[in-house]
């Protein structure tokens, strides 16, 4: 296959453009490195004047036209987007337009050029604050609680009205909380402005690059007052994307949705209690609840399991100690 990876300087783009590349599959990356360095795909491909690494800003026609003119591609791979819940709340038109635009631009030259098979990097976000617990792909949508996962649930609704007239298959994969790094040690989470997640956060800290360490809020009503999560390694969710194209020739929809998680909450004082454990001790001050937060988010992987017989295999132990020696090699 040779497809095209949108956003594949990020953290879980780059991810999976190394499991693509394990495939032997050919690849073509483009990114406007606005939010992610080079740094992964200059591991990956040897060197960043690589003809398969594009700059492309996906909110200009004629970038996305130079690529798609030029190579014929089996499938696209949506990962760009902005991604960061509190500052979609600060800059919510900043989100809109970027995750909206790109994405109405990138299915535009999809269907222009007859892709056949488009994947889209969506979110458990969409869910909203769910009534009941574990999330299941029938779980009702609710009103999202941040501008991030508002644009979310806009793009997916974007992809099943195109794809109700147009020729093609199309996977949403609504991911819940990626972490960790690559085994081997040789990609992982390098963004640009510093971090963000929480994993990220924990490890800046324990290194000593951030020099306070807050929870927002352990009022919540959970089993230790802080927010639950269903934390998956990364390389666990990358490789369910080249699972989703070794099956995807065989689906019967247009489009089909998909839940990637393992299926068990992690509280967020939980998380940080593991990290205690690898590293040193964390000092954690206790701020005010954020803005655009959902108490509680774990999913029921049932679907994706039974239908393309992929399931996880790297525990909440896996993305302590890949995170940290990744934090420890930078």
């Amino acid at each position: 296959m040779k497809i095209l990876v949108t956003g594949g300087a990020g953290y879980i783009g780059s991810h999976t453009v190394k499991e693509i590349l394990d495939k032997k599959w050919e690849v073509i990356v483009a990114d406007n490195f606005s939010r992610s360095t080079s740094g992964n795909l200059e591991t990956l491909f040897g060197r960043m004047n690589d003809d398969r690494i594009v700059y492309c800003d996906l909110r200009h026609k004629k970038h996305i036209k130079e690529i798609f003119a030029k190579h014929k591609f089996d499938a696209v791979i949506h990962f760009a987007a902005y991604k960061d819940v509190g500052e979609s709340v600060l800059e919510p038109l900043s989100y809109y337009e970027n995750n909206t635009l790109s994405l109405i631009n990138v299915l535009e030259a999809v269907k222009k050029y007859k892709v056949p098979y488009f994947v889209f990097s969506s979110s458990c976000s969409v869910y909203g604050e769910a009534d009941t617990l574990p999330i299941t792909e029938e779980t009702l949508l609710k009103k999202a609680e941040s501008p991030y996962g508002m644009t979310k649930q806009i793009c997916e609704q974007i992809i099943t009205d195109t794809y109700r007239n147009m020729d093609g298959k199309a996977v949403l994969l609504r991911y819940f909380n990626p972490a960790g790094a690559h085994p081997d040690n040789i990609i992982g989470e390098s963004p640009i402005g510093g971090a963000n997640s929480l994993v990220s956060r924990i490890v800046s800290y324990a290194k000593g690059d951030l020099k306070e360490f807050s929870v927002y809020g352990n009022d919540y009503d959970t089993r230790d007052g802080s927010c639950v999560r269903d934390f998956i390694h990364v390389s666990d969710l990358a490789n369910a994307h080249v699972t989703v194209l070794e099956n995807i020739k065989s689906q019967e929809k247009a489009i089909e949705i998909y839940n990637v998680a393992t299926g068990k909450g992690t509280t967020v004082l939980e998380m940080i209690n593991a990290f205690k454990e690898e590293c040193k001790d964390i000092h954690v001050n206790i701020g005010p609840r954020r803005d655009g937060d959902i108490i509680s988010a774990y999913s029921d992987n049932t679907k994706i399991e039974k239908q393309l017989n992929w399931k996880p295999k790297y525990t909440i132990k896996d993305i302590v100690k890949t995170a940290w020696a990744w934090a420890n090699k930078k």
